[in-house]
């Protein structure tokens, strides 16, 4: 095992082939995973107006299931990552094993939250009965069986922090592809299935999940050598193995939740403003916006979800050279992925900038296109243009956790949404104009970059420079 470790392709391989051949399986894998999110939104607003404005609605509580996976898995790659790096195959099997452990009590909590919390959240923010019902039976659904989402979660993690990216590639993509063939059949009945509506994609997406989750366990046990996960006998739950894990993972979670927070208050925001449109009643113009604002963030999620796969792919790599002592080819990883982060996110402002309409249109039915452009297009073209600045912002709070520092990507991440952005959009939204709240956005990443160049110096005075050539 140990000859095992010492091959290993994060301490030989040139860097930039490692970041691609870690980071582009990844990128694939997430950009096909935000394909089908997009694609599970164009069959619920094709289904019905109401229905988008459930799913946009909702999107708030899915982001906190998403933040406890993904943040439980930032803990545990690192740790794995800075063990497998120094050679201690018990640490690794400890930390694995606890990881699991964690992930299970995260499923317990979100079990729990789908019984008894569904109806009050979505009773304190649906216009209507058509929109609690529909939001209602979807939370319901995607909580109570997101078991799939927290193993996939898991056992990903484990291939990732490993280098076997491949494999996880392999399984989000059989996931995607489950949930597309799902969801139409699903929510419209098709080929004699009944029709389901929203419950048809709550039930496309938990489905495609549970595969995804179970292959990645079989992966694991078949294919990754550097985790024993068959020392299963006599283990014992370490509450320091776990704590060391969540002393990582919490500020990422507490991160991604500041997003579910933001989006929520910007939500809030929307159905309490007094939007002048002569063409809608105040209640349709305010569930207008709701809309867009979860348009946009699909769309968004598109072209980010690219650049967060490059981040999966680097932080093993930053984390294994921290472990490793070796200085050069961390700071060669970080600046990579910096220039990889901006072409891409360029790209896609370029591309929200030139197509607002095209983009849009896939969301609209024959009901609401005219209202979803005419109050849509100015809002992906503003907040566009905050993406290239994003791509520096979005590598080095991957680059804090890494470096063990996640305290630090959550101080940035909280000042920038719930301290600049909401307030900021409140203040605008006073002016009646909803095209003026999304220059909240531009404002709260202008304060995001300021941040995000001070504490990299910091890290980088405290942590990069001490490990010597």
């Amino acid at each position: 095992m140990e000859a095992a470790m010492k091959e290993n392709k994060m301490a030989s391989m040139p860097v930039n082939k490692l970041l691609i051949s870690m980071a582009l399986p990844m990128m694939i894998s997430m950009l096909v995973q935000a394909l089908y999110n997009i694609v599970d939104s164009i069959f619920v607003a094709k289904y019905s107006a109401s229905c988008m404005t459930a799913i946009s609605l909702v999107f708030p509580l899915q982001t906190l299931m998403i933040a406890g996976g993904s943040g439980i898995g930032v803990g545990m790659n690192a740790i794995l990552s800075r063990y497998l790096g120094a050679k201690d195959q018990e640490g690794v099997n400890r930390t694995a094993l606890n990881g699991i452990v964690l992930y299970a009590a995260c499923y317990v909590v979100f079990l729990v939250v789908g019984l008894f919390a569904a109806e009050p959240f979505m009773r304190a923010q649906a216009s209507s009965q058509e929109i609690f019902e529909e939001g209602t039976i979807y939370l319901k659904i995607v909580c109570c069986m997101s078991i799939g989402m927290f193993a996939q979660f898991c056992f990903e993690r484990m291939l990732q922090s490993t280098g076997k990216t491949i494999f996880s590639m392999y399984t989000q993509m059989t996931g995607a592809v489950i949930n597309l063939i799902l969801d139409p059949i699903l929510i419209f009945g098709l080929l004699g299935a009944p029709r389901m509506g929203m419950a048809g994609a709550a039930l496309a997406t938990v489905i495609g999940q549970c595969a995804a989750g179970g292959m990645a366990v079989l992966f694991n046990v078949k294919f990754n050598k550097e985790i024993h996960l068959n020392k299963i006998k006599g283990f014992k739950p370490s509450g320091h193995t776990m704590g060391k894990i969540l002393y990582i993972g919490v500020p990422s979670i507490i991160m991604q939740s500041i997003g579910s927070v933001m989006v929520l208050g910007v939500n809030t925001i929307f159905s309490h403003m007094n939007i002048i449109d002569t063409a809608l009643s105040l209640t349709e113009a305010r569930d207008n916006a709701i809309a867009i604002f979860g348009i946009y963030f699909k769309l968004q999620s598109f072209i980010f979800m690219p650049v967060f796969g490059l981040n999966n792919g680097m932080v093993p790599i930053v984390a294994f050279c921290l472990g490793a002592k070796n200085k050069d080819r961390l700071i060669k990883t970080v600046k990579l992925s910096v220039c990889y982060a901006f072409v891409l996110l360029t790209v896609g402002a370029v591309v929200f900038q030139s197509v607002p309409d095209k983009l849009l249109m896939l969301f609209a039915n024959e009901s609401n296109f005219e209202h979803i452009l005419t109050m849509g297009i100015p809002a992906l073209r503003i907040i566009s243009l905050s993406f290239p600045v994003a791509s520096f912002c979005i590598i080095s709070l991957s680059v804090f956790q890494a470096l063990g520092n996640g305290m630090l990507s959550m101080i940035v991440s909280f000042l920038r949404q719930l301290v600049v952005l909401v307030p900021v959009a409140f203040l605008l939204s006073l002016t009646e104009r909803v095209s003026l709240v999304w220059f909240a956005f531009l404002i709260a990443e202008a304060l995001s970059i300021t941040l995000c160049v001070f504490s990299f110096r910091y890290m980088y005075k405290k942590v990069i420079k001490p490990m010597g050539a």
